[in-house]
């Protein structure tokens, strides 16, 4: 597996570098060899730090995980553990696009904190037809509040969302 660290308005040490690729060894088991896992660093107002942990693997297939706190060395000790929550639960749904060996004992994900309002990033993505449930998995896998996708029930265009009570909710869109 390779590791990129990246990082804006954030200077990386030697020492916190160190600490990400030991850390990050060990999900070398989890991944084929051609896996790539991105570890984007940054610093939001003067005591606040970011980590946004992407890992991309056998083809377009993402796993994600982001965290905000005081310190980047919590966050990675954080971020790590939501990735392996996020494998574990979706075990069956990767299936054979992660080393079968590796989902062993792993520990319990957490809840990153919720971005501000303002947009920051615009992305493109492809539409697949799926089932709500699988778009739901999808969601949980990349780590977002919602998730965009063709209903392979009616061929249209839905959101699934989590709702703040844990739940999850469905937009059915009318065009």
């Amino acid at each position: 597996m390779k590791l990129e660290i990246i990082s804006r308005n954030y200077k990386v040490s030697d020492h916190l570098k160190s600490v990400i690729a030991d850390k990050v060894e060990k999900f070398a088991r989890y991944f084929e060899d051609d896996a790539v896992m991105k570890v984007s660093l940054k610093q939001i107002g003067k005591d606040k730090y970011g980590m946004e942990i992407t890992v991309f693997f056998s083809g377009n297939n993402i796993v994600r995980s982001e965290v905000i706190s005081d310190n980047m060395y919590n966050n990675i000790d954080v971020a790590l553990p939501k990735i392996e929550g996020q494998i574990r639960k979706y075990r069956t749904k990767l299936g054979k696009k992660i080393k079968q060996s590796a989902i062993d004992e792993m520990a319990p994900a957490e809840k990153a904190e919720i971005p501000s309002d303002k947009v920051v990033r615009k992305k493109n993505f492809a539409l697949h037809k799926m089932s709500v449930s699988e778009a739901i998995a999808e969601m949980d896998l990349v780590d977002h509040t919602f998730y965009v996708f063709l209903n392979e029930e009616n061929g249209m265009v839905n959101v699934v969302y989590r709702r703040e009570d844990g739940g999850c909710g469905l937009i059915d869109l009318v065009y």
